[in-house]
């Protein structure tokens, strides 16, 4: 009977580390591609267009 006990805490132990474990990553990540300089001026000169225009609005339509 000791036996039988003595196995199954052992089993605890040994699920307890198993359950412990990092899984490894399967695959590398890979960074995002940063954007040209092309297209972040065009989205700069896209928000500077849409600021203007919300600044435009009469003070009535803003309501």
């Amino acid at each position: 009977m000791k036996k039988v006990i003595a196995t199954l805490i052992a089993g605890l132990f040994a699920s307890a580390a198993f359950a412990q474990q990092a899984p490894a990553p399967a695959a590398p990540a890979t960074p995002a591609a940063p954007a040209s300089k092309e297209v972040k001026a065009e989205v700069k000169q896209e928000v500077k267009q849409e600021v203007k225009q919300e600044a435009q609005k009469p003070a009535a339509e803003k309501k």
